[in-house]
């Protein structure tokens, strides 16, 4: 198969059984490949109303078309699962180079079910896939995983998944690790893992890609990437990286501080891009990406890749803490522990700001860096006030109180662009298949983010033009690459035509599968919330200070968009939407098998 490997790695950890099977050629020619392909074969293997720490739920690493070859920055591998975190459908993916490896083995995806009955890894070399015992691995942090599988698969060059403690302990803002310092970041990636008793999976191929039309794909290649992507619109990736986001949202307005209390931090400069550059020591790129964003940084104290523009502001100013170097300290930590810095941020402030209002002690104040770097290791081992920690904010605020200030939805803590100061960032969070998410829709640059119907249609574009984007795998720092672009890459490598406008219907279909799933797993309109904050409180600081996304105007802009989706007032897709994406049959009360 042109592009494709045309096998799928099938593993039951139960039974301790591997199988290579087919890849389904009439689903790629619907969903693609990445994201898309991996939501129609979960929606297969698993009801949505499954235990997402069961052992029948599936784990779906999917590849994109592209991975493996010279197209750059298509190197991002997903995993597609039920989320131990929000319950919902989900897609996480990572850079790196796994996902070309697993190209090069043979391979286009993994399933995995099952549960093993002690520690084991699974190792996939080629045509050679084995599962080993993991058992002396079990316990150790990612950093000593990855090195210490190096040696025992006896090839340096070996890329790897694995989990560290956080995982183990199946703790729900567990992740994946890749690569040391990238991760499969939220939704609890890693307590999936974990609750199959995976510690790691061990990667390495020496096989490679066909593309149709050879001369043709590296000529596009050298003609794309000069006029679109090594451009000024994408080259902040390469200079700065996600820091110089920093400044951007504190000059917008948006920036989560203090548990999203204000619009804007004090300390800013002091984690900023300029910041990081003080302690970076090189630059680190994925397969076949000449941007290189990857900030690796080095202290005395530390050495880690970032921190990300998340970490910065999650892990960063959302908790008082302005010093480049305790932020990377934290951000190294985490990731060895297998942590989401995301929702651990988001964790911490929250518990600063319960212990400030005098609700419940959790012996952390903002700005106190001793507690704020101490917590990390008391979440993933469970111990002291980590055990409560560890369940997020949402069993924490139903335990203790502060709902009204409690940022997150569906159970996923907020990503870092403050609602009240956009709209649509409100609107995406709480429409999104997984949780509170930016990576779905993006409106942050928008010239009319108080517009409840340009808000309302922007998202709904953009949820439809990253649902193709992660189904081609296609990394989101080439923020101007289109479905024209997609379509060419194809024309080249398939040797046959698939339009942008059927790649833009693709990207429909795909979301509105990903909506059936969380409706059949229970999800209702009443999900398709924002946090009380946002509604109730005034925004304090910067531009955007007095601004609220009060109910109503949330209610109306929510209705403007299941209408341009045409889903019913409940967000329910209607019979004809479905009908004319040609998934009409996912609606019955049965799965389609």
């Amino acid at each position: 198969m042109n592009l494709y490997a045309g096998k799928i790695v099938r593993v039951d950890l139960t039974e301790g059984k591997i199988t290579v099977e087919e890849t389904r050629r009439d689903w790629i020619s619907e969903y693609i490949g990445g994201m898309g392909l991996g939501f129609r074969y979960l929606w297969d293997e698993i009801d949505p109303k499954i235990d997402p720490l069961s052992p029948a739920n599936a784990m779906i690493f999917m590849n994109g078309p592209l991975a493996g070859t010279l197209a750059p920055l298509t190197s991002r591998m997903p995993l597609i699962s039920k989320s131990p975190k929000s319950g919902t459908l989900f897609e996480s993916n990572v850079g790196g180079a796994i996902a070309a490896e697993l190209k090069y083995a043979g391979y286009d995806g993994i399933i995995i079910k099952g549960k093993a009955e002690k520690p084991v890894y699974l190792s996939i070399r080629n045509k050679n896939i084995e599962i080993k015992d993991a058992e002396n691995l079990w316990g150790k942090g990612i950093f000593a995983t990855e090195k210490e599988l190096g040696e025992l698969e006896k090839d340096p060059e070996i890329k790897i998944f694995s989990i560290g403690p956080a995982g183990e302990r199946l703790i729900p803002m567990a992740c994946i690790g890749s690569e040391a310092y990238r991760q499969l970041g939220r939704d609890g990636s890693g307590a999936l893992m974990g609750s199959k008793n995976l510690k790691a999976i061990a990667i390495r191929g020496t096989g490679s890609v066909h593309v149709a039309d050879l001369k043709g794909f590296l000529d596009y290649v050298r003609k794309v990437s000069a006029e679109n992507l090594m451009t000024k619109d994408n080259l902040w990736a390469h200079t700065d990286g996600t820091p110089i986001l920093v400044e951007i949202t504190n000059e917008m307005g948006i920036h989560p501080t203090r548990n999203f209390q204000e619009g804007t931090f004090d300390g800013w400069r002091k984690i900023n891009s300029d910041s990081v550059r003080s302690i970076k020591k090189g630059a680190r790129a994925c397969r076949s990406c000449p941007l290189a964003c990857g900030n690796y940084v080095r202290t005395e104290r530390t050495m880690v890749e970032g921190p990300e523009y998340e970490t910065l502001a999650l892990a960063g100013s959302n908790c008082g803490i302005a010093d480049i170097e305790t932020v990377a300290r934290f951000n190294e930590r985490c990731d060895d522990l297998g942590l989401d810095t995301i929702s651990t941020g988001n964790t911490i402030a929250f518990a600063m700001e319960l212990t400030e209002k005098g609700i419940h002690d959790f012996g952390a104040t903002f700005g106190d860096t001793d507690n704020y770097l101490k917590i990390p290791d008391e979440i993933a081992s469970l111990r002291a006030r980590g055990k409560e920690l560890a369940q997020g904010v949402r069993y924490i605020a139903e335990k203790y109180g502060g709902k009204e200030f409690a940022m997150e939805i569906k159970n996923l803590e907020l990503p870092g662009y403050e609602p009240r100061g956009n709209y649509g960032m409100g609107l995406a969070y709480a429409t999104s298949e997984r949780g509170a998410c930016h990576l779905r829709a993006f409106t942050i640059f928008s010239q009319t983010p108080f517009d409840l119907e340009a808000m309302a249609q922007e998202v709904a574009a953009g949820q439809n033009t990253n649902s193709i984007k992660w189904s081609m795998c296609f990394c989101d720092f080439w923020g101007s690459v289109n479905t024209q672009i997609m379509s060419q890459f194809l024309k080249y490598g398939l040797g046959k035509e698939i339009t942008s406008e059927e790649l833009e219907r693709m990207g429909e279909r795909i979301w509105n599968l990903s909506r059936i799933f969380n409706l059949k797993a229970g999800f209702t309109r009443a999900d398709d919330e924002i946090p009380i904050r946002l509604k109730r409180e005034p925004l304090k600081k910067g531009t955007n200070e007095g601004k609220v996304l009060s109910a109503e105007d949330f209610e109306k802009m929510l209705q403007i968009y299941y209408r341009i989706r045409g889903w019913d007032a409940n967000g329910v897709p209607k019979a004809e939407k479905l009908g004319a994406l040609g998934i009409a049959a996912f609606a019955s009360t049965r799965r389609r098998e």
